[in-house]
C-alpha cells in the first residue's frame, strides 16, 4: 500500500464512521419526535434509556478514550501503514490502523496491539529523513587528518554508488575526533538518508572501510575493556607455590 492509498483509505475510514454516528443521531431524534406526536408519555423511556447509558459509559469509557485518540490520529496523518514508528516505548512497522488500536511488528517479528488511548507521543522515524551516524574505531597511532582523508574518501565513493545514490540526500560529514578511550580514537561519519534507509547505507559504509584502511595501512582501533596487562615475571624467580588439591 502507497502512502497516498493508505492516507485516502485512512480518511475514508473517518468519514464513514462521522457519517454512521451523524445517522444514529438523527434517527434518534426522528424517534423522539414520532413517539411525542403518537402522545406517548417519554419520561419513562428517558428515565431507563438514562440508567442504561450510565452503565454502558462506565463500561466503554476505554473504548471511547480508544476511538476518540484513534480519529485523531487518522485526522491529523501522526503516522500510516507500513511507516516505522515509536509509540508506548516500542518501535515497529505499523501494519494495521484502525479507530480502535495500532499494530506494531518489531524488527524480532513480534506483533502487538496497542490501544489508540495509550499512544500519548509518537516518533514518527519514516517521514522526510533521517540522520545515520556511523563510528568509525581507528588505533590512536594514526593520523587524524590521513585518516579524515580516507573516511571522506570512502563515504563519497558510497554516496556516488548508483544503488546508493537515491537513498543518500545530501553529502556525507565526517566529523573528526569524537572521542578517545585508551588507544582507540572514534571518528563518526554522517549521512542524511531517506527514511528507512538507515541500515543500508551503514552496512555500504561498513563494507567498504575495513578494505580502505588495510590498502592504507591504517589500524583500527581496539575497545579498552578487551585490552589487558601483562606484567612480565623475572624466569629466575622460582615458581609460586601451588595449592594441594585433596
Amino acid at each position: 500500500m502507497t502512502h497516498d492509498s493508505g492516507r485516502a483509505a485512512q480518511l475514508r475510514t473517518v468519514a464513514s464512521i462521522l457519517r454512521a454516528t451523524s445517522y444514529a443521531v438523527i434517527g434518534f431524534i426522528l424517534l423522539l419526535h414520532i413517539l411525542s406526536v403518537f402522545s406517548i408519555n417519554l419520561a419513562p423511556i428517558l428515565a431507563s434509556a438514562g440508567v442504561v447509558g450510565v452503565g454502558v459509559g462506565l463500561g466503554a469509557q476505554s473504548l471511547f478514550k480508544d476511538v476518540l485518540n484513534g480519529m485523531f490520529i487518522l485526522i491529523e496523518n501522526q503516522y500510516n501503514v507500513g511507516e516505522v514508528v515509536k509509540l508506548a516505548s516500542l518501535q515497529g512497522t505499523v501494519e494495521d490502523l484502525t479507530l480502535r488500536c495500532t499494530t506494531l511488528r518489531d524488527g524480532d517479528g513480534t506483533l502487538y496491539i496497542i490501544p489508540n488511548s495509550q499512544v500519548a507521543t509518537v516518533a514518527n522515524l519514516s517521514r522526510d529523513f533521517s540522520v545515520a551516524t556511523l563510528s568509525i574505531s581507528v588505533d590512536a597511532s594514526a593520523d587524524p587528518e590521513k585518516v579524515m582523508r580516507v573516511l571522506t574518501a570512502v563515504a563519497m565513493e558510497v554516496r556516488k554508488d548508483p544503488a546508493l545514490e537515491k537513498m543518500i540526500l545530501a553529502d556525507p560529514v565526517v566529523l573528526g575526533v569524537d572521542k578517545i578511550a585508551g588507544r582507540e580514537v572514534m571518528y563518526p561519519v554522517n549521512f542524511r538518508v531517506r527514511a528507512n534507509q538507515k541500515d543500508i547505507v551503514l552496512r555500504a559504509m561498513r563494507l567498504r572501510v575495513i578494505p580502505a584502511f588495510e590498502q592504507e595501512g591504517i589500524p583500527l582501533g581496539t575497545d579498552p575493556a578487551n585490552m589487558f596487562i601483562i606484567k612480565h615475571m623475572d624466569p629466575t624467580a622460582p615458581p609460586a607455590q601451588q595449592p594441594l588439591v585433596g
